[in-house]
């Protein structure tokens, strides 16, 4: 069953998806895509979950594609949706997903595994875990935002060390560079993913919807055009309950109950 490729549960307010091909390193198929897809949905329409986390099941996060799907794709006709528009697709989806999504990297992370890392907004990893752009070492190129987002998250010259060489880093490594935010022990990880999950789902829903949005998008706008953006952004904000119910909380000296409204 498709259910099977991608475990779904929940712990409180956060709703935590994982890889589940261990064999296969986690590499990604359609019915992983397709599986991925409608979970997104799901968690997206429910307003009890403020924070989705994603990871892997065994030794790997996720080592990229599936490549008997990839190659199935050479057979398709012109105009024909292959593996690779179905995996922009639903990453496209993840990298602007309204709720704050954080990926725990637990083991292996290459190619579009990497590039599904990048479409988080935090990165959480173990210290075994390792990662790789590594589509220079099979003479493929990346179709998922390895050439394009990559350097838009580190510095250009890693970027292009990690594109030209095919290398893996460790999480320390990457940590140093910028993409990885927190690193920690294997037996550790599950639960300093699942603390610092809880305390960002106790924040303010439309808030951090807003805040995403407007720094996700700011790396294509000049300084003054994202400063309007949000300008907008705050006026906007200032209407809903959540503005108000945090001034009257900080006031109070109370813990403020946001509803995202």
């Amino acid at each position: 069953m498709n259910e099977d490729v991608l475990l779904y549960d929940v712990d409180g307010s956060v709703a935590r998806l994982t890889l589940n091909r261990p064999k296969a390193m986690n590499s990604l198929n359609l019915a992983v895509l397709a599986e991925l897809d409608r979970r997104l949905t799901q968690i997206e329409a429910d307003d009890e979950m403020r924070v989705l986390v994603l990871t892997g099941a065994g030794s790997a996060f996720c080592a990229g594609a599936d490549l008997k799907e990839v190659l199935a794709g050479q057979s398709l006709g012109p105009g024909e949706a292959d593996f690779l528009d179905r995996a922009n697709q639903v990453f496209g989806r993840l990298r602007n997903f309204p709720k704050p999504v954080i990926a725990a990297l637990n083991g292996v992370t290459m190619a579009g595994g990497l590039e599904l890392a990048m479409c988080a907004d935090l990165v959480i990893a173990a210290e075994s875990a390792t990662l790789a752009d590594a589509h220079a070492n099979f003479g493929v190129y990346p179709g998922a935002g390895g050439a394009a987002v990559l350097p838009r998250l580190i510095p250009l010259n890693m970027a292009m060390y990690l594109l030209l060489t095919g290398k893996s880093l460790s999480a320390t490594e990457m940590k140093a560079c910028g993409l990885v935010c927190e690193v920690h022990p294997d037996a550790e990880l599950a639960e300093a993913v699942q603390k610092l999950a809880s305390h960002i789902a106790r924040k303010s829903p439309i808030a951090l919807r807003r805040m995403k949005e407007v720094a996700r998008q700011s790396a294509d706008k000049t300084r003054d055009d994202a400063l309007l953006h949000e300008q907008v952004m705050l006026r906007q904000h200032m209407r809903t309950f959540d503005f108000h119910e945090g001034l009257q909380a900080f006031a109070e000296k109370r813990a403020p109950r946001f509803q995202g409204r």
